[in-house]
């Protein structure tokens, strides 16, 4: 009776679980993951030869380049519109919140990214689960290697952002069997799973990295789509720098090998984001500094840029609304208290719009590092490890002033701006302001300024100020504390899930 009573119970809260926690998904997508059948002794087939797992692994690629709420979207209004970077940009109710800081768990953008990520962890389990078992036994170990590697670097992609917005998640690795009167009770947990510490999910990550490392693919010049050796090697240098496993001889250590690997800055900042003369593509895909991106070739492109501004590819498409992630005139102002002309031109672009919720509609501000539907969404790139690596010089245990210094007058030459000052150079804490503001002016509109905050302790110093220095920003409604360093949990999972707690302050 007791089973009976159990099983009940998961099977009338299963369709809701499947859809918000996600643990057993099946993509809905053009590939479809519902077993190839049974062995004759009644063995369950997943794959049933090399060419399915092929196609499963591309459809894992293309969640990376189609799923581009989670992945890029709402990764950019959490990042820059949650931080001094930007506005909401619209006064819809799902995005004002996070320029005012009044987030709750009922907020869609919250709900839509922690169902998404875990469906994109349980889309990685299948392959990661099952590609030992391809029923034909095509595969060799070495290939059944690289093709985990590959599974595995995705999941842990997608567990980097999850735990940063969340805090303690779930951290799951295994594929949830059906659920029978007989194993319900062993398997509850795989279906309702409680959170895991926030360092578990690091070492989640970091394990999967580690393993890539030895069986991915090496990096290609002429292909940064790839999960790659050189992508765990930037994932690892990101990963040792957050507090829970913070280490930056690795984060220097990773750093340096991506330079071994050939990665360095391009000559051009403007090469990494410009189209091309007839605005009909971009410039140029795959440069030295790029580790991995989504690419969107002509015929194929991306709605994206629809949300942020412009589409100079087809330049009057959906620009009769207002837009997301509005450039904050607290950027505006470092950009040209820096004299940074050439950062500030490729980041942030001005258009006469139909609309003047932040500014006059004659002149009006828009994010300009996504500007046509074929840019790529580089999702990891070398400036940003490098800038790590100067930041592990700096506040690392093995402190190096100036060969920090001189990592940052890289970046700035290019940028076109003065080495960084003696008086500055030699003192400690001039140094570490010197490398988030630089982060924040090459980084800009990538995904990166709300974690830099973060991760840096800075949430609170640095966005309690913006309000009563941003004469533009919306006003806060509640004031950023120790428990804003994540966001909620979405209530609709707690509701589904009885073993989640939200977390503090919501």
């Amino acid at each position: 009776m007791k089973n009976q009573k159990i099983l009940f119970g998961l099977i009338t809260l299963l369709g809701l679980t499947v859809a918000s926690c996600s643990l057993v998904t099946s993509p809905v997508d053009t590939y479809s993951d519902v077993t190839e059948g049974r062995t004759a002794d009644g063995k369950e087939v997943v794959f049933k030869d090399k060419a399915t797992v092929q196609n499963y692994l591309t459809f894992l690629y293309q969640q990376m380049r189609d799923r581009q709420e989670h992945w890029y979207l709402d990764l950019l209004l959490i990042s820059e519109s949650h931080s001094d970077n930007a506005y909401a940009g619209t006064t819809g109710a799902e995005v004002v919140p996070f320029e005012t800081n009044s987030i709750e768990g009922s907020n869609s953008v919250v709900n839509r990214d922690w169902r998404r990520y875990l469906e994109d962890i349980g889309r990685a389990n299948r392959l990661i689960v099952y590609v030992d078992s391809v029923a034909d036994n095509s595969l060799s170990a070495t290939e059944i290697n690289n093709i985990k590697a590959q599974g595995r670097l995705f999941r842990a992609l997608v567990t980097f952002d999850m735990v940063r917005i969340y805090g303690s998640i779930p951290v799951i690795n295994t594929v949830a069997p059906d659920i029978t009167a007989e194993n319900v009770e062993t398997v509850y947990s795989q279906y309702f799973p409680k959170q895991a510490s926030e360092i578990d999910a690091y070492r989640q990550i970091e394990a999967d990295c580690l393993f890539a490392l030895q069986n991915a693919p090496d990096n290609v010049a002429s292909n940064k789509t790839i999960f790659s050796k050189s992508v765990a090697k930037a994932l690892l240098a990101k990963i040792y720098a957050e507090k829970p496993i913070r280490d930056y001889a690795k984060v220097a250590q990773y750093a340096d090998a991506l330079a071994t690997d050939g990665f360095d800055l391009v000559t051009d900042y403007a090469d990494l984001f410009k189209m091309n003369a007839s605005n009909t593509d971009i410039a140029m895909r795959n440069t030295k500094e790029s580790i991995l991106e989504a690419q969107f070739l002509p015929g194929a492109g991306n709605w994206a840029t629809w949300m942020f501004g412009r589409d100079l590819s087809n330049y009057n498409n959906n620009f009769t609304w207002a837009k997301w992630v509005t450039p904050s005139r607290d950027l505006i102002k470092a950009f040209q208290n820096e004299g940074d002309t050439k950062r500030y031109s490729e980041s942030i672009v001005y258009y006469t719009t139909t609309w003047s919720n932040y500014y006059p509609s004659t002149n009006y501000p828009f994010m300009y590092k996504f500007r046509s539907a074929f840019n790529s969404i580089i999702k990891i790139r070398y400036a940003d490890i490098l800038l790590l690596k100067a930041e592990a010089l700096v506040m690392g245990p093995n402190k190096n002033l100036e060969a920090a210094a001189q990592i940052v007058d890289k970046v700035r030459n290019r940028a076109g701006l003065a080495a960084l000052p003696f008086n500055v150079r030699s003192n400690q804490t001039a140094m570490e302001d010197a490398v988030i503001k630089e982060r924040r002016l090459e980084l800009a509109f990538e995904g990166q300024r709300w974690f830099d905050l973060v991760r840096l302790n800075k949430v609170e110093q640095v966005m309690n100020a913006v309000y009563r220095n941003d004469v533009g920003r919306k006003a806060r409604v509640y004031p950023f504390t120790s428990t804003s360093y994540r966001l909620p949990i979405p209530q609709s999972a707690i509701d589904q899930n009885p073993n989640l707690i939200q977390n503090p302050g919501y």
